[in-house]
């Protein structure tokens, strides 16, 4: 299997580099070989070839620093959404997936365009803890987000409703973004290593598209377990009042 990790040095805020090597991790515990590509440029990527993608958090700055270079792969990034390829883009990576960005001072920065919602950046920071629901599957999603733009226009969002934080637009409202195995978010955490459900879900996609066989039993992992039990525990005190 290949995993693709765009960006590693730039886009790596909050230790987001363990989203891909704990799925490394896992899918080699099921027996399966896997090669992780690291890709500074698109140039180096072939993301049709992938059976993960994976972008994360960066600062703004950084944002606009590989947004030329990370357009290149658009048509590209477009045609895997399409075909099922899972993907994961965490912060503010997660923005470049839509039509533009505005940052604090006016200037609009195109973007891919796969997904019809706009980004416009603040003065001030979005900084806190989230607990919420999603459709993927039945148990709650919790992360940490820090963040300084609004999101508007995206239609099928990762989380439909929060018990505790910040949204894509709004306090509590809906966060994220679904497209087919495409996930974009600005939780971090990082977020498959605080979320075993949704860490099972991106492994299931990927063997899924891999072709691999999915086993009978999976292996248990208390101490992921244990780390989410806590967190979500500890965060439904905030708001279980």
């Amino acid at each position: 299997m290949k995993l693709v990790h765009l960006y590693p040095d730039l886009c790596s805020l909050y230790g987001d580099w363990a989203n891909v090597a704990v799925v490394q991790r896992h899918l080699r515990d099921l027996g399966l070989e896997v090669q992780v590509e690291r890709c500074d440029s698109c140039r180096q990527a072939d993301v049709s070839g992938a059976d993960f993608v994976f972008m994360g958090a960066s600062t703004e700055k950084s944002q606009k620093a590989v947004l030329e270079d990370f357009r290149r792969c658009g048509d590209d990034l477009g045609r895997a959404v399409e075909a099922g390829v899972p993907m994961l883009f965490t912060g503010c990576s997660f923005e470049l997936l839509g039509e533009d960005v505005t940052d604090a001072s006016g200037a609009v920065y195109p973007c891919l365009g796969l997904s019809p919602f706009h980004s416009v950046e603040g003065t001030g920071r979005i900084v806190g803890d989230v607990y919420g629901a999603t459709g993927l599957y039945d148990a709650p999603v919790v992360g940490f987000m820090n963040k300084c733009s609004r999101i508007t226009g995206v239609e099928t969002p990762l989380l439909t409703g929060l018990s505790l934080g910040f949204g894509n637009s709004g306090e509590l409202g809906p966060e994220g973004l679904v497209l087919h195995r495409t996930v974009g978010t600005h939780l971090t955490g990082p977020v498959l290593v605080k979320n075993p459900r949704l860490l099972r879900w991106f492994l299931e996609a990927i063997c899924q598209h891999a072709g691999a066989e999915l086993p009978e039993e999976w292996p248990v992992y208390p101490y992921e377990e244990q780390g989410y039990d806590i967190t979500a525990r500890e965060l439904r005190k905030r708001f279980e009042k």
